[in-house]
């Protein structure tokens, strides 16, 4: 099984821990407000659909794509949430209706597309598995709102590998996004999944460090949690700063959540 296979497979089990959570909720649950400021569990779900439904866009459609990349520009920060709160007006039936065609088409489009090409994006062009990454880290990130809004412990599986991978890869955006530059000098990360395997990066020399959950990284390079509530240990000063601003998702810089 290839990569973008087990990628694929991962989104899907997922994607159907959030279906479960909110399938059988009536009208007045939808509405629940998330630990997102503004964004409902309606919200949350059609934000989901909005991105799968843009990156098939980004993989089949050149025109429409354009059309969306010039719409965005004209409203950077909004443009998004936008999108999200129009699909949220959808009842309920329908927006699930409507994220189970998304996650299908998108999962056949990245299955489909041609081998060694990049897609475009809002960003550097992506190949299929990297975008099923990052919809993965976007899946499992806001399925943890949701979760979080109907008071559900979710389970802690490997799955989140590609999430801290993605986190790790993303230390140069989270600097550039800022307006920042990134240190030269790559951090050696080592974390514990919950599996109790250790999953590390970088040189095992390194002279900088983050080490902890990879939980807790990957909770914090989604801004799910407040530096101080994880149990990350930094070494040196690069990795500490860079903890106080990862951001795995693409977009202007985040607002992250509250310290507990």
């Amino acid at each position: 099984m290839s990569l973008l296979d087990d990628l694929l497979l991962d989104l899907r089990a997922e994607g159907d821990g959030i279906w479960n959570a909110v399938a059988g909720l009536d009208d007045a649950a939808w509405a629940t407000p998330t630990p997102a400021a503004g964004w409902t569990i309606a919200t949350q779900i059609a934000h989901l659909v909005w991105t799968d439904e843009v990156a098939v866009v980004a993989a089949t459609d050149p025109e429409r794509w354009d059309a969306l990349v010039t719409e965005g520009a004209a409203d950077p920060d909004g443009f998004v949430d936008a999108g999200a709160h129009e699909i949220a007006r959808l009842a309920p039936t329908a927006l699930l209706a409507r994220w189970g065609a998304a996650r299908t088409a998108l999962a056949d489009t990245l299955r489909d597309y041609p081998p060694g090409e990049r897609m475009p994006w809002f960003g550097p062009p992506m190949s299929p598995t990297s975008m099923a990454t990052a919809r993965l880290m976007e899946t499992w990130a806001h399925g943890l709102d949701v979760y979080d809004a109907l008071g559900i412990t979710p389970e802690r599986t490997d799955r989140i590998r590609h999430v801290a991978h993605l986190g790790v890869r993303t230390r140069g955006y989270a600097y550039a996004v800022r307006g920042e530059q990134a240190p030269a000098e790559e951090p050696r990360v080592q974390l514990t999944a919950p599996s109790g395997d250790t999953w590390a990066w970088g040189p095992e020399d390194a002279a900088q460090s983050v080490t902890g959950s990879a939980y807790d990284f990957c909770l914090l390079v989604t801004q799910r949690v407040h530096r101080a509530d994880t149990d990350l240990v930094a070494v040196g000063d690069d990795a500490e700063h860079w903890l106080a601003i990862a951001q795995a998702f693409a977009g202007p810089p985040g607002e992250g959540r509250a310290q507990r």
